[in-house]
């Protein structure tokens, strides 16, 4: 292999960078195969889960699901397609949603990720961080974050770029690099010979 093909579950820009951040370049010697190349392409897949996951099970699902639908999505560019019959090498699937963790009062911005070939899994999450009481009512009330943050910065697709985490950091916690500590971790059964 010369180049390592790889599926983001999503056509969000912030979740294509977080992917390009985890997998570095190719000169890194630990990525799957010794690739000379990465090729990073979004692919947007469904979910399967609701579009404002609760719990960490839902978010986990939401990933994964994605991680395996890149697997079985056409190509955008049936010429630029391999002969080997493999669309991409590697999907990876992220989500975003709103979860409680035992012990900690409050609901907490959650981010899962995960990485397959079809045969092994890897998943992680990335960091988490204390929603305001107010939003986390309005989500409880089946409100989706995206919606509720652009409502309350008086914007409009703050996912697809600072994300509620940077908002409510003040920029301290950029969203592609939280989401690619994620990535990172969901890349260890691949790049790590302990798994």
């Amino acid at each position: 292999m010369t180049t390592l093909r790889v599926g983001v579950g999503s056509g969000n820009p912030v979740k294509r960078r977080a992917v390009e951040l985890a997998l570095g370049s190719a000169a890194d010697a630990d990525l799957p195969g010794g690739p000379t190349g990465v090729a990073i392409e979004s692919v947007p897949v469904d979910s399967g889960v609701s579009e404002q996951p609760t719990g960490h099970a839902e978010t986990i699902a939401g990933a994964e699901n994605r991680a395996a639908a890149v697997l079985d999505a056409e190509p955008r560019d049936r010429d630029a397609a391999p002969d080997d019959g493999a669309t991409y090498d590697l999907g990876v699937g992220i989500e975003g949603g709103v979860a409680g963790f035992d012990g900690a009062d409050g609901r907490y911005l959650i981010m899962w990720a995960a990485v397959t070939d079809g045969d092994r899994a890897g998943r992680a999450a990335g960091p988490s961080l204390a929603l305001p009481g107010d939003v986390a009512a309005r989500i409880d009330d089946g409100e989706e974050l995206g919606p509720v943050m652009d409502g309350l910065l008086g914007t409009d697709g703050v996912a697809t770029r600072g994300g509620a985490a940077g908002a409510l950091t003040n920029g301290r916690v950029d969203r592609a690099e939280a989401l690619a500590a994620g990535v990172s971790g969901a890349l260890g059964p691949f790049v790590s010979e302990l798994y």
